[in-house]
């Protein structure tokens, strides 16, 4: 029986502590946005070339 008097206090504190970290994360902005970053793994990105590798051997200037 005196565990009971152990227990329910910590319980009652590991509520409390999760309760605070979840208001925690929702006003930093954690949950504002669940979709995009799901659906952007579906998406193809444009593959872009530095401009040195878009010029052709001709195309290049010597360098100085």
């Amino acid at each position: 029986m005196d565990i009971i008097f152990i227990t329910v206090p910590v319980t009652i504190l590991f509520i409390a502590t999760a309760v605070a970290i979840f208001f925690w994360a929702n006003k930093g902005g954690q949950y504002d946005d669940l979709d995009s970053p799901a659906h952007r793994i579906l998406f193809d990105d444009d593959v872009q070339t530095s401009e040195n590798e878009s010029k052709t051997d001709e195309d290049q200037e010597p360098p100085k």
